[in-house]
Protein backbone atom coordinates (compact mmCIF):
# COMPACT_ATOMS: atom_id res chain seq x y z
CA UNK A 1 0.00 0.00 0.00
CA UNK A 2 2.97 2.47 0.48
CA UNK A 3 4.13 1.80 -2.53
CA UNK A 4 0.74 2.66 -4.22
CA UNK A 5 0.49 6.02 -2.13
CA UNK A 6 4.04 6.67 -3.69
CA UNK A 7 2.98 5.99 -7.25
CA UNK A 8 0.08 8.39 -6.25
CA UNK A 9 2.21 11.43 -5.55
CA UNK A 10 4.94 10.80 -8.77
CA UNK A 11 1.33 10.45 -10.94
CA UNK A 12 0.30 13.82 -9.42
CA UNK A 13 3.59 15.48 -9.72
CA UNK A 14 3.73 14.05 -13.60
CA UNK A 15 0.14 15.94 -13.57
CA UNK A 16 1.13 19.38 -12.23
CA UNK A 17 4.08 19.44 -15.33
CA UNK A 18 1.47 18.14 -17.80
CA UNK A 19 -0.41 21.26 -16.67
CA UNK A 20 2.41 23.62 -17.33
CA UNK A 21 3.29 22.36 -20.28
CA UNK A 22 0.11 22.41 -22.14
CA UNK A 23 -0.16 26.28 -21.65
CA UNK A 24 3.00 26.28 -23.98
CA UNK A 25 1.95 23.95 -26.20
CA UNK A 26 -1.49 22.25 -26.90
CA UNK A 27 -1.72 18.68 -27.85
CA UNK A 28 -1.67 18.29 -31.67
CA UNK A 29 -4.66 16.68 -32.24
CA UNK A 30 -8.37 18.16 -33.62
CA UNK A 31 -8.22 22.32 -33.91
CA UNK A 32 -4.62 22.24 -32.66
CA UNK A 33 -3.23 19.19 -34.64
CA UNK A 34 -0.03 19.62 -36.49
CA UNK A 35 2.97 18.39 -38.19
CA UNK A 36 5.97 16.88 -36.40
CA UNK A 37 4.48 14.89 -34.00
CA UNK A 38 4.82 11.50 -36.20
CA UNK A 39 2.87 9.02 -38.10
CA UNK A 40 -0.35 10.11 -38.95
CA UNK A 41 -3.43 8.19 -38.21
CA UNK A 42 -7.42 7.76 -38.71
CA UNK A 43 -8.20 9.58 -35.66
CA UNK A 44 -11.36 7.81 -34.96
CA UNK A 45 -9.72 4.38 -34.88
CA UNK A 46 -7.35 6.25 -33.26
CA UNK A 47 -9.62 7.90 -30.36
CA UNK A 48 -11.50 4.27 -29.73
CA UNK A 49 -8.04 2.46 -29.18
CA UNK A 50 -6.56 4.89 -26.49
CA UNK A 51 -9.84 5.14 -24.52
CA UNK A 52 -10.12 1.53 -25.04
CA UNK A 53 -8.61 0.26 -21.74
CA UNK A 54 -11.04 2.35 -19.77
CA UNK A 55 -13.43 -0.28 -20.53
CA UNK A 56 -11.58 -3.51 -21.44
CA UNK A 57 -8.99 -2.79 -18.72
CA UNK A 58 -11.37 -1.92 -16.05
CA UNK A 59 -13.87 -4.53 -16.52
CA UNK A 60 -10.73 -7.10 -16.29
CA UNK A 61 -9.84 -5.85 -12.65
CA UNK A 62 -13.44 -6.09 -11.86
CA UNK A 63 -12.94 -10.04 -12.95
CA UNK A 64 -10.05 -10.59 -11.22
CA UNK A 65 -11.77 -9.83 -8.03
CA UNK A 66 -14.91 -10.50 -8.26
CA UNK A 67 -15.68 -12.88 -5.51
CA UNK A 68 -14.69 -10.18 -3.82
CA UNK A 69 -16.56 -7.21 -5.01
CA UNK A 70 -19.47 -5.85 -2.93
CA UNK A 71 -23.07 -4.37 -3.99
CA UNK A 72 -20.95 -0.61 -4.48
CA UNK A 73 -17.55 -1.51 -5.72
CA UNK A 74 -20.07 -2.96 -9.02
CA UNK A 75 -22.45 0.05 -8.63
CA UNK A 76 -18.80 2.25 -9.09
CA UNK A 77 -17.82 -0.09 -12.04
CA UNK A 78 -21.40 0.81 -13.70
CA UNK A 79 -21.42 4.20 -12.85
CA UNK A 80 -17.29 3.90 -14.37
CA UNK A 81 -18.66 2.27 -17.67
CA UNK A 82 -22.02 4.21 -17.97
CA UNK A 83 -19.39 7.17 -19.06
CA UNK A 84 -16.49 5.15 -21.04
CA UNK A 85 -18.46 3.06 -23.32
CA UNK A 86 -20.58 5.73 -24.58
CA UNK A 87 -17.04 7.41 -24.79
CA UNK A 88 -15.10 5.05 -26.37
CA UNK A 89 -17.79 2.78 -28.73
CA UNK A 90 -20.46 5.21 -29.07
CA UNK A 91 -19.25 8.89 -29.71
CA UNK A 92 -16.50 7.66 -31.93
CA UNK A 93 -18.99 6.70 -34.53
CA UNK A 94 -21.33 9.81 -34.20
CA UNK A 95 -19.19 12.46 -34.08
CA UNK A 96 -18.47 14.94 -37.51
CA UNK A 97 -14.71 15.00 -37.62
CA UNK A 98 -13.22 17.77 -39.28
CA UNK A 99 -9.05 16.57 -38.79
CA UNK A 100 -9.49 13.02 -40.22
CA UNK A 101 -6.14 12.28 -38.70
CA UNK A 102 -4.28 12.23 -35.53
CA UNK A 103 -0.36 11.66 -34.72
CA UNK A 104 0.03 7.88 -33.51
CA UNK A 105 2.11 9.29 -30.77
CA UNK A 106 -1.08 11.01 -29.00
CA UNK A 107 -3.34 7.95 -28.92
CA UNK A 108 -0.12 6.03 -27.63
CA UNK A 109 0.40 8.52 -25.08
CA UNK A 110 -3.52 8.75 -24.19
CA UNK A 111 -3.82 4.79 -24.22
CA UNK A 112 -0.95 4.98 -21.70
CA UNK A 113 -2.36 7.39 -19.62
CA UNK A 114 -6.19 5.42 -19.26
CA UNK A 115 -4.23 1.96 -18.36
CA UNK A 116 -2.04 4.17 -15.88
CA UNK A 117 -5.37 5.67 -14.55
CA UNK A 118 -7.31 2.87 -14.64
CA UNK A 119 -5.16 0.90 -12.61
CA UNK A 120 -5.25 3.67 -10.16
CA UNK A 121 -8.89 3.94 -9.81
CA UNK A 122 -9.37 -0.12 -9.90
CA UNK A 123 -6.68 -0.28 -6.91
CA UNK A 124 -8.06 2.38 -4.81
CA UNK A 125 -11.54 1.98 -4.85
CA UNK A 126 -11.36 -2.35 -5.20
CA UNK A 127 -8.85 -2.81 -3.04
CA UNK A 128 -7.99 -0.22 -0.69
CA UNK A 129 -11.09 2.14 -0.08
CA UNK A 130 -13.44 0.45 2.20
CA UNK A 131 -17.24 1.68 2.14
CA UNK A 132 -19.70 0.62 4.75
CA UNK A 133 -23.17 -1.20 3.67
CA UNK A 134 -25.13 1.85 3.76
CA UNK A 135 -22.42 4.14 1.55
CA UNK A 136 -25.07 3.78 -1.42
CA UNK A 137 -27.52 5.79 0.89
CA UNK A 138 -25.09 8.40 2.31
CA UNK A 139 -25.60 12.19 1.83
CA UNK A 140 -21.76 12.42 0.43
CA UNK A 141 -22.48 9.36 -2.21
CA UNK A 142 -25.83 10.87 -3.58
CA UNK A 143 -24.51 14.81 -2.91
CA UNK A 144 -21.34 13.14 -5.31
CA UNK A 145 -23.54 11.00 -7.63
CA UNK A 146 -25.89 13.71 -8.65
CA UNK A 147 -22.91 16.05 -9.24
CA UNK A 148 -21.71 13.02 -12.08
CA UNK A 149 -24.91 12.95 -13.68
CA UNK A 150 -24.84 16.39 -13.73
CA UNK A 151 -21.75 16.74 -15.53
CA UNK A 152 -22.45 14.25 -17.71
CA UNK A 153 -25.24 15.69 -19.06
CA UNK A 154 -23.16 18.73 -19.45
CA UNK A 155 -20.48 17.26 -21.38
CA UNK A 156 -22.35 14.91 -23.73
CA UNK A 157 -25.50 17.50 -24.57
CA UNK A 158 -22.43 20.14 -25.36
CA UNK A 159 -21.24 17.21 -27.64
CA UNK A 160 -24.31 16.78 -29.42
CA UNK A 161 -24.95 20.29 -29.75
CA UNK A 162 -21.67 20.77 -32.06
CA UNK A 163 -22.47 16.73 -33.50
CA UNK A 164 -25.96 18.24 -34.76
CA UNK A 165 -24.56 21.80 -35.72
CA UNK A 166 -21.93 20.19 -38.39
CA UNK A 167 -24.89 17.54 -39.50
CA UNK A 168 -26.54 21.02 -40.60
CA UNK A 169 -24.47 23.10 -41.66
CA UNK A 170 -21.53 20.90 -43.07
CA UNK A 171 -17.85 20.26 -42.37
CA UNK A 172 -15.41 22.66 -40.58
CA UNK A 173 -15.16 24.71 -37.28
CA UNK A 174 -18.59 26.26 -36.32
CA UNK A 175 -19.40 28.42 -33.78
CA UNK A 176 -22.14 27.10 -31.47
CA UNK A 177 -24.79 29.93 -29.31
CA UNK A 178 -27.31 27.69 -27.45
CA UNK A 179 -27.04 25.83 -24.32
CA UNK A 180 -23.67 26.88 -22.19
CA UNK A 181 -22.20 27.62 -25.32
CA UNK A 182 -23.44 30.97 -24.78
CA UNK A 183 -21.17 31.40 -21.86
CA UNK A 184 -18.64 29.08 -23.17
CA UNK A 185 -15.99 28.02 -25.48
CA UNK A 186 -15.57 24.57 -23.91
CA UNK A 187 -18.58 23.35 -21.74
CA UNK A 188 -17.96 19.96 -23.03
CA UNK A 189 -14.87 20.62 -21.06
CA UNK A 190 -16.66 22.04 -17.73
CA UNK A 191 -19.07 19.78 -17.79
CA UNK A 192 -16.71 16.70 -17.95
CA UNK A 193 -14.74 18.64 -14.56
CA UNK A 194 -17.73 18.54 -12.82
CA UNK A 195 -18.33 14.91 -13.81
CA UNK A 196 -14.62 13.85 -12.05
CA UNK A 197 -15.42 16.42 -9.13
CA UNK A 198 -18.71 13.81 -9.03
CA UNK A 199 -16.71 10.62 -9.01
CA UNK A 200 -14.22 12.10 -6.41
CA UNK A 201 -17.27 12.24 -3.75
CA UNK A 202 -18.95 9.55 -4.77
CA UNK A 203 -16.04 7.21 -4.49
CA UNK A 204 -14.32 9.24 -1.62
CA UNK A 205 -11.08 7.82 -2.04
CA UNK A 206 -7.32 9.37 -3.02
CA UNK A 207 -7.74 7.60 -6.69
CA UNK A 208 -10.80 9.80 -7.73
CA UNK A 209 -8.72 12.91 -5.98
CA UNK A 210 -6.10 11.89 -8.39
CA UNK A 211 -8.26 11.29 -11.74
CA UNK A 212 -9.98 14.98 -10.86
CA UNK A 213 -6.26 16.83 -10.81
CA UNK A 214 -5.27 15.06 -14.30
CA UNK A 215 -8.80 16.07 -15.67
CA UNK A 216 -7.93 19.60 -14.67
CA UNK A 217 -4.42 19.50 -16.11
CA UNK A 218 -5.50 18.02 -19.04
CA UNK A 219 -8.71 20.10 -20.00
CA UNK A 220 -8.28 23.53 -18.00
CA UNK A 221 -5.21 24.46 -20.51
CA UNK A 222 -6.52 23.11 -23.77
CA UNK A 223 -10.21 25.04 -23.07
CA UNK A 224 -7.92 28.06 -22.89
CA UNK A 225 -6.26 27.34 -26.21
CA UNK A 226 -9.94 26.00 -27.99
CA UNK A 227 -11.11 30.08 -26.76
CA UNK A 228 -7.69 32.07 -27.97
CA UNK A 229 -7.88 29.69 -31.13
CA UNK A 230 -11.73 30.56 -31.74
CA UNK A 231 -11.04 34.13 -31.07
CA UNK A 232 -8.31 34.55 -33.11
CA UNK A 233 -10.13 32.62 -36.50
CA UNK A 234 -13.57 34.40 -35.90
CA UNK A 235 -13.77 38.19 -35.97
CA UNK A 236 -17.28 37.93 -34.72
CA UNK A 237 -16.40 35.77 -31.68
CA UNK A 238 -18.60 37.05 -28.64
CA UNK A 239 -16.75 38.85 -26.38
CA UNK A 240 -18.41 37.72 -23.28
CA UNK A 241 -18.04 34.38 -23.92
CA UNK A 242 -15.47 32.76 -21.52
CA UNK A 243 -13.10 29.63 -21.78
CA UNK A 244 -14.23 27.11 -19.39
CA UNK A 245 -15.54 28.58 -15.97
CA UNK A 246 -18.46 30.93 -16.64
CA UNK A 247 -18.14 34.43 -15.88
CA UNK A 248 -14.53 34.16 -14.52
CA UNK A 249 -12.13 32.75 -17.26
Amino acid sequence: MNTFYILLIIWVLIAIGTFIYLFFESAPYGRHVKNGWGILIPARLGWIVMESPSVLLMISYALIVKDQLEIIHEILLLIWLTHYIHRTFIYPFLMQITNPKMPISIAFSAFFFNIVNVSIQAFGIFYFTQYSDSWISSPIFIAGLSIFLIGMYINIKSDYIMISLKKKKGPGYLIPNTFLYRYLSAPNYFGEIIEWFGWMILTWSISGVVFLIWVIANLFPRAIAHHKWYKDKFDDYPKNRKAIIPGII
